[in-house]
């Protein structure tokens, strides 16, 4: 737990230190207790969409072997842990890719998964928005590969895949999870995932899908904001060993510029917690 904390009734909520806000950001109706344990406001405009991550002071995003390697990352950190949920808590839909969910078994990307101690104050906030007690979870996989055993599957998940895709998942999935096809082709356009998700009225999109994915959406520019939890970790790496970064499978420099700018920065302890708005990506001829 954080050595500051917000006490709401029995709970102790961890408490994040404003260190730079952008002023007049777009505000949610939240509760009281989670302003004062975020350190101020959060809200989106619509539509939206924002990533976010966990990374070591040297840039490891993930830990390829390790289940739930971003728990590792983050130090086990109960303020990042919170700031998850919270964003969570703010979004229509999650998006993740198959690699995401295979490499978290037991993970259920709600809200109250992410940090069952404010989950009163979460579900307060999803009902003044007019929302449903979770929001919608959606796993991108282009080649159906995804592991109908899987906990979160039984929780409504929308499966956006290819026709292909759809075909080899066809009675392999529980009841409540729905398959929908939006391209006939393994690779998935993001376009056609993204307006796949907007149509069905999520308008605000968390994506939690890993760096190959991230940087897809980044390509795409459809990724308006990041949040970037930075842990007080070196991670390493070594030439046997790779480990992601936030990007993977992509470049950007030289030929092309992704801008992030500064909205507003957080600190619990020695972690950081920035949200960038991003612009881009843009080549010579566009500038």
């Amino acid at each position: 737990m954080s050595s500051a904390t917000v006490t709401h009734n029995t709970l102790a909520l961890p408490r994040l230190e404003p260190l730079f806000e952008t002023p007049e950001l777009p505000e949610f109706d939240l509760p009281l207790p989670l302003v004062e344990a975020y350190g101020g406001p959060l809200g989106f405009e619509e539509p939206r969409l924002y990533a976010n991550f966990v990374a070591s002071i040297d840039g490891v995003v993930a830990i390829p072997g390790e289940i739930q390697s971003n728990r590792m990352i983050s130090a086990h950190s109960e303020a990042d842990r919170f700031v998850m949920g919270l964003l969570r808590a703010c979004a229509d839909a999650v998006l993740v890719g198959a690699g995401t969910m295979l490499s978290s078994p037991r993970t259920l990307w709600t809200a109250e998964h992410a940090y069952p101690a404010a989950a009163p104050l979460y579900g307060e906030l999803r009902r003044s928005r007019g929302r449903p007690p979770r929001p919608t979870l959606a796993v991108l996989s282009g080649s159906g590969s995804v592991d109908p055993r899987h906990p979160a599957l039984e929780e409504g998940v929308l499966v956006l895949t290819s026709q292909v895709g759809a075909a080899r998942l066809r009675g392999r999935l529980p009841r409540a999870a729905t398959i929908l096809a939006v391209g006939a082709e393994a690779h998935i356009d993001p376009f056609a995932a993204v307006e796949a998700l907007r149509r069905r009225g999520h308008g605000v999109i968390l994506s939690e899908g890993g760096p190959t994915a991230f940087g897809a959406l980044v390509a795409a520019r459809l990724v308006n904001e990041l949040f970037l939890t930075t842990a007080p970790l070196l991670a390493g790496r070594s030439p046997g060993s790779p480990r992601p970064a936030l990007v993977e499978h992509i470049e950007f420099l030289p030929a092309t510029t992704v801008e992030g700018k500064l909205l507003t920065l957080r600190r619990a302890g020695s972690h950081l917690f920035a949200r960038y708005q991003l612009s881009g990506p843009e080549t010579p001829c566009d500038s």
